[in-house]
């Protein structure tokens, strides 16, 4: 029966906001407290880009603590921005601990409505590697955001793009390239769209116009002609391929693309919904998927909530603990149960070829 103070009625004009189901299924719960082996994290940010100006993570020492405890050896720092931000960052991060983390770069792809455009963006790179920057990131603003001279916005194949990131592959930079973003943000703004919770509280998050936005699928397809373009670039694509929703698509790109890689950060709730494919996926590109997080500050219950997807054989879980609606999706997700020579790839082996550490 309801509740005494519902009727049938009531519920039946129950908004949505206001419903908090409680699942009923009893599932394992398994605890892994450290990595299998130690880990590389190459997707997170410590630095002052995403925070208002103030540093990510306030007490370093702390951080180093949490990755000890839970077997994560590196964390790259996507968060290096250009000029004295490259500098602030990698004297924090790398050269206060050394071996613990990586800085990257950013480009001002503002700089290509400029007729000299490349040639500064490529000083730019000199600049960041001369400061101690390990590897390029490129944000969904290229695509998306930056507009050139005559006021087009500047797609990532974009022939002076390649160029650019051309320069980066010659010294010896990888470059972590995030286009587009989730699929639901290209979908029209109504009641069918599977993140409506979660484009409700980031409006600037939707890109479903096609007036003023590219499409997804052009997005994606600039996104692997870029790779294409640059054969001796190695590319890191982030959030799974930039297409967590489309495994095909990802591992079309993976097969045309050798120079190419994915890492799971900020992923997890998509693939967690098709473990059986992923798993499929990496069993067939085991050296083409690196373990990334995207968690920021990061916490030892979120490494560990990392491990236990990839590890274990855990179903019907939360991929958001703590939250009443979940940020990207109401789904529970399942975890992988990956055998260790796979877990040792994503975990370490394979960004350590990337990022050129041995």
């Amino acid at each position: 029966m309801p509740h005494p103070a519902s009727s049938w009625d009531d519920l039946r004009r129950l908004p949505l906001t206001q419903w908090r189901p409680v699942e009923q299924v009893r599932h394992r719960v398994t605890s892994i407290a450290r990595a299998a082996v130690p880990a590389i994290d190459v997707h997170n940010h410590l630095g002052r880009w995403l925070s208002d100006g103030e540093w990510m993570v306030p007490d370093v020492a702390e951080l180093v603590g949490v990755m000890d405890e839970v077997g994560v050896e590196t964390v790259v720092n996507l968060d290096g921005l250009w000029g004295d931000e490259v500098t602030a960052n990698v004297e924090r991060y790398d050269r206060a601990y050394p071996g613990r983390f990586l800085t990257f770069c950013h480009l001002d792809w503002s700089r290509l409505a400029s007729p000299d455009g490349v040639q500064e963006l490529c000083r730019s790179l000199d600049d960041s590697v001369r400061r101690g920057a390990r590897g390029v990131k490129i944000w969904k603003t290229l695509g998306l955001g930056f507009r050139d001279a005559d006021g087009s916005l500047i797609s990532p194949d974009d022939q002076r793009v390649a160029a650019v990131l051309r320069h980066a592959g010659e010294r010896g930079l990888p470059v972590l390239i995030h286009t587009a973003d989730p699929m639901a943000f290209f979908e029209p703004l109504d009641e069918r769209n599977e993140r409506l919770d979660e484009l409700l509280r980031e409006r600037d998050w939707w890109f479903g116009d096609p007036s003023v936005h590219p499409t997804f699928d052009r997005l994606l397809d600039a996104h692997r002609a870029l790779v294409q373009a640059c054969p001796d670039v190695q590319f890191i694509g982030a959030h799974a391929g930039c297409a967590a929703e489309d495994l095909d698509r990802v591992e079309r790109m993976l097969d045309a693309c050798p120079n190419y890689t994915i890492d799971i950060g900020g992923r997890m709730a998509e693939l967690g919904r098709q473990p059986r494919r992923f798993a499929e996926l990496v069993g067939r590109h085991p050296d083409r998927v690196l373990f990334g997080t995207d968690i920021y500050p990061a916490t030892t219950e979120q490494f560990r909530l990392h491990f236990r997807f990839l590890e274990t054989d855990d179903e019907a879980f939360e991929y958001a603990p703590g939250h009443d609606i979940p940020p990207q999706g109401r789904w529970s997700i399942a975890a992988l149960a990956l055998d260790e020579p796979l877990l040792a790839g994503i975990y370490r082996d394979n960004a350590r070829r990337v990022l050129g550490l041995g």
